[in-house]
């Protein structure tokens, strides 16, 4: 047997469950004053993103919060899934609506992942995010592309996607979890 999942991603620099950085909320940018300050710490999240990508294929997208590589500042990163997309910068992200519609869907987590767990988690979400140049920017995701950036603001939240669990339900061992390398399902699409 090889390598666990959550040392490979330990060994990539990824900040691992129990890290007290993961469970506190990550401090907001000034900006523009602090631009040069977010566009490091972006580059060190697509950094970051490049390498795991180089040894874990991730079919559903991914994404990577500033937390996940030590820093307790208000960025993430997520790739939509297909890799054609550009990457979503999330600076200072606020869910500020979320639908009623909920699903689940199985996520993992760079910071333990050797599980994978069932999350409910809205279907369609409004996110106010912070520019570079100061300017405050609404868009809406839907479907996947809202449940990567969820998780992403919960991570810079302090949240891990555990506490969203229903009670009771446990994460299963990513040995069992069968939906690697498959898009998530929605139903009509």
């Amino acid at each position: 047997m090889g390598v666990r999942p959550s040392q490979q991603m330990r060994d990539l620099g990824v900040v691992q469950h129990g890290a007290g950085i993961l469970a506190e909320p990550a401090r907001a940018f000034d900006l523009p004053a602090e631009r040069d300050e977010a566009e490091r710490i972006t580059d060190e999240l697509f950094a970051a993103m490049e390498r795991i990508g180089q040894v874990h294929p991730f079919a559903k997208g991914m994404g990577i919060a500033a937390p996940q590589i030590g820093i307790a500042r208000a960025a993430a990163v997520v790739q939509p899934p297909g890799g054609d997309a550009p990457a979503i910068i999330l600076l200072n992200p606020r869910i500020t609506t979320a639908s009623e519609e909920m699903d689940e869907q199985y996520e993992g987590c760079l910071s333990f992942f050797d599980v994978r767990g069932l999350v409910p988690r809205p279907l369609t979400i409004t996110v106010e995010t912070t520019a570079l140049t100061g300017e405050t920017v609404t868009t809406v995701y839907e479907r996947g592309l809202a449940r990567l950036v969820h998780h992403e603001i919960d991570h810079l939240d302090g949240l891990l996607y555990l506490a969203r669990m229903q009670t009771g339900v446990q994460p299963i061992p990513v040995e069992e979890y069968r939906q690697t390398g498959r898009a998530w399902v929605y139903g009509g699409s």
